[in-house]
């Protein structure tokens, strides 16, 4: 069977796609012409992760059934992992699917497409660094976040029925996902340590490792200034100019020191997949995607958003891996791929990127961030209880693009509320 539309990938930027298609081709045409093709089967938002790593988010919970979310939306779905392009023929290869006894499920598929959207994402760069693969947990997807979790809880209870005293976790790279799963963790600690006897009880020792002169490093000096305080208040050690020379079990090599470690995540750099390359597309020194200014492929009707892109940006340099710059190319992408059906004569413009600016949470009702761009000169700050209401009203506008905003008013009420009664930490 032939698809009009077919999007892999199912983050932020692919299922936003997907389901503004979906809802302006109807019911009867959405379903037919639109088909969403993920590995996973159900969807959770990416900067989410680390909340699930740190166990104060329930994936299961959290998490959205991507054949709900298709028949809400009026597109299809398949469960599948893409392991063969053929550009030429408009052909893709699925893999096949196996279960927990590695019995074949689903054997591998061939799609045909007229229109190809890849929105694959990308993962960690660990810039071939000695035993960073083998030693250091990723937090690419809900898998690698939740099996880091079952390690960190099996950790702290080690820690609290042991002689040892502190637990040592030391976090690579200092972007937003490294700071906000430091917050994280150390908010996770005091509330597990405020329901432990006092000979039970341990430290918890964060330090997060940075290459650069300061953390967060894309956003502006004032943020990044206002976010270590922050963090140092919390307790977590900062270790900038530091670059990592080598990963072991138990401790990180760096330029400035040693940095004891019962636990290690990654979470420096971005690079898409080795296996890009083999697609029949033209990439990048990120093994990305490179895309015009209409984010169309080296190849005829293949399209690439997301992280998974190397798009044109401002100043001449690639678009930033941002939630934000994937949920504009879907808004771009679904205008122009419905204005190509009903009037080819009709020319959608280039994509543009608008930086609407950043925020990161620090936990708590504390949140730091530069908002809209340069809405008042690049160095525009919020902070405090205003940011993290920002924060959280980018993860409900996602939400809402995909679930609408009378269910994603029910979503957040039902998580604030589970979160009363259940606590913040989940041990199970």
């Amino acid at each position: 069977m032939e698809h009009d539309i077919v999007i892999i990938g199912g983050g932020a930027g692919g299922l936003e796609l997907a389901a503004r298609l979906g809802r302006r081709f109807g019911p009867r045409e959405g379903r037919r012409r639109v088909l969403l093709i993920d590995h996973s089967i159900f969807h959770l938002w990416k900067p989410s992760l680390h909340e699930v790593a740190a166990g104060s988010l329930d994936s299961h919970q959290e998490g959205l059934s991507y054949p709900v979310l298709a028949r809400r939306n009026h597109f299809s779905f398949a469960f599948g992992d893409l392991t063969g392009l053929d550009p030429t023929n408009k052909t893709l290869t699925l893999g096949e699917i196996r279960d927990q006894d590695d019995a074949v499920l689903v054997r591998p598929r061939t799609v045909k497409f007229r229109t190809l959207v890849l929105a694959i994402g990308s993962g960690s760069n660990l810039f071939g660094t000695p035993g960073a693969a083998e030693h250091a947990h990723l937090l690419e997807d809900v898998a690698d976040a939740e099996a880091f979790n079952k390690r960190l809880t099996a950790a702290f209870l080690a820690t609290a029925y042991s002689d040892g005293q502190t637990m040592n976790i030391a976090i690579v790279g200092a972007g937003a996902t490294g700071v906000e799963l430091s917050t994280e963790l150390i908010e996770g600690h005091d509330e597990l340590s405020a329901g432990l006897t006092e000979g039970q009880k341990f430290d918890l020792a964060v330090t997060l490792v940075e290459a650069a002169p300061r953390i967060l490093g894309g956003l502006p000096e004032r943020v990044s200034a206002k976010a270590a305080h922050a963090l140092e208040e919390k307790g977590v050690r900062l270790l900038t100019d530091a670059k990592v020379k080598a990963v072991h079990a138990g401790r990180l090599d760096t330029s400035r020191g040693e940095v004891p470690a019962d636990l290690i995540v990654w979470a420096a750099g971005v690079k898409a997949a080795e296996t890009n390359r083999d697609l029949g597309l033209t990439t990048g020194r990120l093994n990305q995607f490179v895309v015009d200014d209409h984010l169309r492929t080296s190849a005829p009707d293949i399209y690439a958003m997301g992280d998974c892109a190397e798009a044109p940006g401002p100043e001449g340099r690639p678009v930033p891996a941002r939630a934000q710059a994937a949920a504009q190319q879907a808004a771009y992408l679904a205008k122009a791929l419905a204005m190509a059906r009903s009037d080819p004569s009709r020319e959608p413009g280039p994509y543009v990127y608008h930086d609407k600016g950043s925020l990161v949470s620090l936990g708590g009702d504390r949140g730091v961030g530069s908002l809209m761009g340069n809405l008042g000169g690049p160095n525009f700050l919020i902070e405090g209880l205003i940011a993290k209401w920002a924060y959280m009203a980018l993860h409900l506008d996602h939400h809402r693009a995909i679930l609408g905003v009378r269910r994603t008013a029910i979503l957040a009420l039902s998580r604030l509320l589970h979160r009363r009664v259940s606590g913040r930490l989940k041990l199970h």
